[in-house]
């Protein structure tokens, strides 16, 4: 008997211990527990067999499993045993709709692309419609490639906010500008009016921050950039705008303003706003401490400056100034063709090495955090994304390691850079959601996609046949 009620006595004793336990745990939505955790913080920190705890859409906090599994008490838990966890990457520029004309013209100069196949295709072929299943087909692809975040410019935007709330991802989403009829806006005043709204529409929201975007300096009049500046500045809102992305704008803004693109914009006082500049390709030194000084963010799109022959930005004495440096997969319609931007990794990387014929020049370290904590840097974004820390938001994505071109591993940086793939992700977590797990995106109908996009197609071919 007093064996049986030493028995008892001893279960008692372990069922209190274990409530004390329990009771003293902090209640956590999601753990991602074990693997190498990549901060991409300030001190490069990397965690072996680490531990990530996320509350709602926050990391509340992150180290050694051995230690905080201790400390929390997750709803779920996802194991990264033999996976790398790291920060989303971000795509700080891109044309995302533009999935929809994915290869319609390839092999061709930007003013012969954009004037004689872009411009007249989406005249009769872009709508609402078109914007939105361009949307999610993009998305899709995104969030299969390990992007989280990603800057657009492109018409009818608040269809592309619309599927990307649907899909999921954080987006700095720029209403087109031109001065000329575009695809929603035939007149200024209307994009005026178009843009407003939209702004209004999505201001404060958890996903999508909503910006202005005039084309370019050779595409849009000063009068027309600084008008577009005052309606952000209003709102407080990013302009988005592409500069000095080809010799021939460099020529043309030249022979306009007697300037250089960025030297115009500055003469003019459109950079005194928050710019993110996509390309600055064709920038001096004088640009580029302009650039510095005017806190302006560029976005690096080493395919898209290759395959349309633009040249090579200078990266290495923009981020040698202190300029912020992101990637960019620009948009997949003859510019480029997909949103890898593991890809624009590994070419950042070596276009600097080969036209400074230096193998030491921008090395992976630096070209991973363009794509993470620098493009969080270049959106002004840097306070909650681009790397794994406690009190920011929980964008992160999970790489399988468990293929034969990630092994044997011995250096992180090095792997990302050169020779993991987009398709090497495994799970996506946007605002503390997961959006993708065992590379099946849950917020999306990827059969759905795939069919609206092909009926797509035979209608661009059709417009296309159509020469009236």
């Amino acid at each position: 008997m007093t064996r049986r009620l030493l028995g008892i006595l001893r279960i008692l004793l372990a069922l209190l211990s274990l409530g004390s336990t329990l009771f003293a745990q902090k209640s956590v939505d999601l753990a991602i527990s074990g693997g190498t955790v990549l901060t991409m913080n300030a001190g490069g920190e990397i965690i072996e067999d680490g531990y990530v705890a996320i509350s709602r859409d926050r990391i509340v906090a992150l180290g050694p499993r051995s230690k905080l599994e201790k400390e929390f008490r997750p709803l779920r838990t996802i194991s990264a045993n033999a996976e790398l966890v790291m920060p989303g990457l971000i795509n700080t520029h891109t044309h995302v709709p533009m999935s929809l004309f994915r290869g319609i013209a390839n092999d061709r100069s930007l003013k012969d692309w954009l004037e004689h196949f872009i411009f007249p295709a989406e005249v009769k072929n872009v709508t609402a419609d078109f914007v939105y299943w361009g949307t999610l087909l993009g998305d899709l692809e995104m969030i299969q490639s390990g992007i989280t975040t990603f800057a657009d410019m492109y018409y009818f935007e608040d269809q592309v906010a619309r599927g990307t709330k649907q899909a999921g991802l954080r987006a700095v989403l720029g209403e087109t500008w031109l001065d000329f009829p575009a695809p929603d806006n035939k007149t200024f005043d209307a994009m005026v009016a178009y843009t407003e709204r939209f702004l209004k529409q999505y201001q404060g929201d958890s996903l999508i921050t909503p910006a202005v975007a005039p084309h370019a300096p050779f595409t849009v009049s000063p009068d027309h950039l600084m008008a577009a500046k005052s309606l952000a500045d209003r709102f407080h809102a990013p302009l988005l705008i592409h500069v000095a992305e080809t010799k021939h704008e460099e020529d043309d803004i030249m022979a306009r303003y007697h300037a250089t693109p960025v030297q115009h914009l500055k003469n003019i006082g459109f950079l005194e706003s928050s710019v993110v500049a996509a390309h600055c390709v064709w920038v001096d030194d004088r640009d580029i401490a302009t650039l510095k000084e005017s806190n302006v963010g560029c976005a690096h799109n080493p395919s898209s400056n290759m395959m349309l022959a633009s040249g090579v930005a200078p990266v290495t004495k923009l981020l040698q100034a202190g300029v912020d440096v992101g990637l960019g997969t620009d948009g997949p319609a003859g510019s480029n063709n997909d949103f890898n931007l593991f890809e624009e990794i590994d070419l950042a990387s070596k276009l600097q090495k080969i036209t400074q014929m230096d193998p030491k020049a921008l090395p992976a370290v630096q070209s991973v955090k363009m794509a993470t904590l620098g493009g969080a840097r270049v959106l002004k974004m840097d306070k909650d994304i681009g790397s794994l820390e406690a009190g920011k938001k929980a964008d992160l994505i999970i790489i399988d390691l468990n293929h034969a071109n990630e092994i044997p591993l011995y250096d992180y940086y090095a792997a990302l850079a050169y020779s993991i793939k987009g398709c090497d992700v495994d799970t996506s977590i946007i605002d503390g959601r997961i959006v993708m797990r065992h590379r099946h995106v849950l917020t999306l109908n990827e059969e759905q996609i795939f069919q609206k996009a092909r009926e797509f197609r035979a209608k661009i071919l059709a417009s296309l046949n159509n020469k009236n």
